[in-house]
């Protein structure tokens, strides 16, 4: 999945382990990290991991378009 996105696992581990940002959700099965990952264009990248795992694991990863749009119209 990461090569097919073309995700580095590198920054999969990064948002993990460094997060800008995270978000539990209602289910309360599953947090998510976002990390700004620089040296790709800026770009905010969401990795979904299942808290209720042990250990725990990673769900999916993916580039939020969402939140592109969002920090453009903060600039």
């Amino acid at each position: 999945m990461l090569q097919q996105r073309n995700i580095a696992a590198s920054w999969v581990h990064r948002a993990i382990n460094e997060p800008d940002s995270t978000e539990s959700h209602d289910d309360g099965a599953t947090m998510h990290y976002l990390k700004k990952i620089v040296e790709n264009d800026n770009r905010w990248l969401r990795v979904v991991v299942n808290i209720q795992d042990v250990p725990s694991k990673a769900v999916t990863a993916f580039f939020d378009r969402r939140l592109r749009r969002k920090d453009e119209n903060y600039r």
